[in-house]
């Protein structure tokens, strides 16, 4: 990045919205749901797409989902200024470029829906760069690094814990430090967003360990290997195309990280085993 940051807004909105409700015993009591806006974005006026979201990191989660759709750098990006209706029920993501992007038309034409929640999509282009991915084949993950990440995810403070139905997405270093911890109503929204934080700080992701509570879907792993990290950890599973990618550009996968149990289903050699840490 050399030059000047674009400029953001700062447009975040409440997470939770409390309903009333009543029990199995006919009681009346209060819950928190979470919060789900359309966020339209247009890029120099042009409609581009609309991301269902909470609204927690709505300016990080635009940039994210330009990076991750390869569509411009972000020394390209003026502004991205986002504006809510009077009730927070819908929004737009205004993005303005310094010069325009001569080939935008030819770059969106193709889209492919994925399985992300309320279906995700990544342009054609996105998924032919697959091949040209290359992780750092030295990054090693500990033992224990994966015991504490499963850790500091369970005692997160989170809007799931609060309401429930979200994902919930993380961004560790090597040591298992988090850095980034953003939650969405898709988890390919969290993980947009914290690739839009990355971005902004110029961070680089091949020291990086990514934690996601969704499954692993090849979006998924396309998402964290373009942002550059070499292990890519849930608490659930993944599915054939998501292993297969994995496989395809060298990204170490651990699924099923729930307390001291975790499966390595790509590149284990990245992994330090460590037993003694395993109860007798």
């Amino acid at each position: 990045m050399s030059g000047p940051l674009p400029r953001l807004s700062d447009a975040r909105l409440p997470l939770v919205h409390p309903v009333a409700a009543r029990d199995e015993k006919e009681r009346a009591t209060a819950l928190h749901i979470p919060a789900e806006r359309p966020l339209t974005v247009y890029l120099d006026g042009r409609e581009l797409i609309t991301l269902m979201t909470l609204g927690a990191a709505p300016e990080a989660l635009v940039l994210g989902y330009l990076r991750n759709q390869r569509l411009l750098a972000l020394d390209d990006i003026e502004a991205v200024q986002v504006t809510w209706d009077a009730a927070g029920a819908s929004g737009s993501a205004a993005v303005t470029t310094r010069g325009g992007i001569a080939d935008l038309e030819e770059r969106t034409a193709r889209r492919v829906v994925t399985t992300g929640c309320g279906q995700g999509s990544v342009f054609g282009t996105v998924m032919d760069e697959v091949d040209s991915i290359v992780l750092p084949p030295e990054a090693r993950l500990r033992q224990g690094v994966i015991y504490r990440i499963v850790e500091t995810i369970r005692t997160q403070p989170s809007v799931y814990k609060q309401a429930g139905s979200v994902h919930g997405c993380g961004l560790f270093d090597s040591t298992g430090a988090l850095l980034h911890f953003v939650e969405d109503v898709g988890r390919h929204n969290a993980v947009d967003a914290i690739a839009g934080l990355m971005w902004l700080d110029g961070a680089t992701g091949g020291d990086k360990v990514f934690y996601t509570t969704g499954r692993l879907t090849s979006e998924m792993v396309i998402k964290g290997a373009q942002m550059g990290i070499p292990f890519l950890l849930s608490r659930s599973g993944t599915t054939e195309m998501g292993h297969a990618v994995a496989r395809q550009t060298g990204m170490t996968l651990l699924a099923r990280c729930s307390g001291k149990h975790f499966m390595v289903l790509a590149a284990p050699q990245r992994v330090v085993f460590e037993p003694e840490l395993l109860e007798p």
